[in-house]
């Protein structure tokens, strides 16, 4: 068992089921390693699997055991066959449906680094960056920061899975990319860990996992859509398309996203997250287009139309949930999932400005 002052690493506890399949699993869980009941998820047909909760879930509970795990779960259950079997009854439709959502576009003779570019130039998303920016208050940023906590509390760990399964150009590539993102070997410097400021400053819980009862199921298929990219090679092209148009559209975004903390009265320990990616990104853009997602192609050229795909299918997956968001907040409601366990605590460096906490729940 962790010591308390280690939860910030994680493994975070079991999150609450929402349906009878995220149930059994959850109960399985807080047993020692057994068989899954035959025919678990066998009929598992959602209407819509990136808005569905429990298979959303579902996912999130296996792909978990891959990374920190969960707190006073059997670490043996990572690899128990019957528990993967129900993983890829529960992957099917979820890969079907991002495979509808955003099939790739056609290869041009320019090559994979152009069509990445031109699929990024046509996104036409939701302006969320805009809107935190322009007009976002502090309950609303706060909702914000505690969706994206679900990954930038682990940033970069799902994209690392590519490293072993690449050789040559791209695996030096990737190797510049992630560097970076762990804060070349410095704690402090980790992305991670200047996302964790970013969370106190706000004055929400900077425990690692702390914010997945809150995270509807759009926000945890952004999660997913890595996870499955991540842990399977044959779709180890796909994982490097995410991965370049994450870097791809980030500098301005990420630009805004600062602006936006500053206007609400923030300080710099709060924005420095965001500030450090505007450089950043700025660089790794042309590096995961050329150098990576290039370096692949050339090594791999069936791989071309992969890429494409993991790249449309981040911005898709994004596109639906910046409309959730958007869409939430119009209504007048939260965003998150009811009832939050975000706190309502704030540093003294937070201003009038930040204005009121009214629709944080």
């Amino acid at each position: 068992m962790l010591e308390p002052a280690d939860r910030r690493y994680g493994p975070a506890p079991l999150p609450q089921p929402r349906g009878p399949l995220s149930a059994a699993v959850t109960a399985a869980l807080r047993r020692p390693p057994h068989d899954l009941p035959a025919g678990l998820g066998a009929d598992l047909d959602p209407a819509d699997p990136l808005a569905d909760e429990d298979l959303q879930l579902t996912l999130f509970l296996c792909y978990e055991l891959h990374y920190r795990g969960w707190r006073g779960v059997d670490e043996d259950w990572e690899w128990q066959p019957t528990l993967l079997a129900l993983r890829a009854r529960a992957e099917r439709p979820f890969e079907a449906a991002l495979r509808r959502l955003a099939p790739p576009p056609p290869l041009p003779p320019t090559g994979v680094a152009a069509a990445l570019a031109e699929l990024v130039a046509a996104d036409d998303g939701p302006a969320l960056a805009a809107t935190l920016q322009r007009r976002a208050d502090l309950a609303q940023f706060r909702e914000f920061v505690a969706h994206r906590s679900v990954y930038h509390l682990r940033e970069a760990d799902p994209h690392s899975w590519a490293l072993p399964r690449l050789g040559g150009p791209a695996k030096a590539a990737l190797v510049e990319i992630q560097t970076d993102e762990y804060g070349n070997g410095r704690l402090d410097r980790m992305h991670a860990e200047l996302f964790r400021r970013t969370l106190d400053r706000l004055g929400l819980d900077t425990n690692y996992g702390a914010h997945i009862d809150a995270a509807p199921a759009v926000t945890l298929a952004t999660n997913n859509l890595m996870s499955l990219f991540g842990l399977h090679r044959r779709l180890r092209g796909a994982l490097l398309g995410h991965l370049a148009a994450f870097e791809m559209t980030s500098s301005v975004p990420n630009r805004r996203y600062g602006n936006g903390l500053r206007r609400l009265g923030l300080d710099e320990v709060a924005t420095r997250f965001y500030d450090e990616h505007v450089e950043a990104d700025a660089v790794h853009e042309q590096i995961a287009a050329h150098d990576l997602c290039g370096g692949l192609v050339r090594a791999e050229p069936a791989l071309a139309g992969d890429v494409l795909f993991g790249a449309a299918a981040a911005l898709a997956v994004d596109r639906l949930f910046a409309a959730h968001l958007l869409d939430s907040w119009a209504a007048g409601r939260s965003s998150l999932r009811a009832p939050t366990a975000l706190t309502v605590s704030l540093p003294a460096t937070t201003t009038a400005a930040a204005g009121p906490l009214a629709g944080v729940v």
